[in-house]
């Protein structure tokens, strides 16, 4: 009978055992708590960076599919000239009609300075605009755009508007994220008269 009385004394739980029990158990439910406040805190995060990068993608686009050319299309010479200084009209940094409207008609032009990002895509309270002025109904993104000349393959770095290769950068922000999206795109002059239909 002693044997018998001693199985029953351990077949049950001790309390000691269920206290550590309760205390992994406890641990480890944090732990899986904590991971899924973090997923879900984050989980808009990478739709909101996916449409940061098709509006840079879409901007891009816009900047290099305008003209490249030396004289302005108003230049009576626009179609002869091989430099800056013969045209009547220069292309020179930012738009030489005032209160035009995207798309420009020449790459420069959405930009005041070299190397200087401007926000040519934000409507003020209105948000980003579209090629046509419209707003995008995008609340809390914002756009840049910065051009400067820059080497290409065989084309060298040259100087101003008659530079023969342009780098675009395009930085689209949105609330919410410390690291803007960024998009690179370059620019050559292959055909200088070449103007956009």
């Amino acid at each position: 009978m002693s044997t018998n009385a001693a199985r029953a004394r351990q077949a049950g739980v001790t309390l000691v055992e269920m206290i550590m029990f309760m205390v992994i158990i406890s641990i480890a439910l944090a732990g899986i708590l904590q991971i899924m406040r973090f997923t879900t805190a984050n989980s808009a995060d990478p739709l909101r960076r996916k449409q940061a990068l098709m509006i840079a993608e879409a901007l891009l686009e816009e900047v290099r599919q305008a003209g490249l050319t030396y004289c302005d299309p108003s230049s009576d010479n626009a179609d002869t000239a091989a430099n800056t200084a013969a045209c009547t009209v220069k292309e020179n940094w930012g738009n030489e009609v005032a209160g035009a409207m995207r798309p420009y008609d020449n790459v420069n032009d959405y930009v005041s300075a070299s190397a200087t990002p401007v926000a040519a895509f934000n409507g003020g309270g209105a948000g980003l605009l579209d090629a046509l002025g419209r707003p995008m109904d995008l609340a809390g993104y914002s756009a840049t755009v910065s051009i400067a000349p820059d080497k290409l393959g065989d084309i060298a770095a040259g100087t101003g508007a008659d530079s023969d290769a342009l780098r675009i950068r395009i930085v689209v922000a949105y609330d919410g994220s410390d690291t803007p999206v960024t998009l690179d795109g370059y620019r050559a002059r292959y055909a200088p008269t070449q103007r956009p239909e």
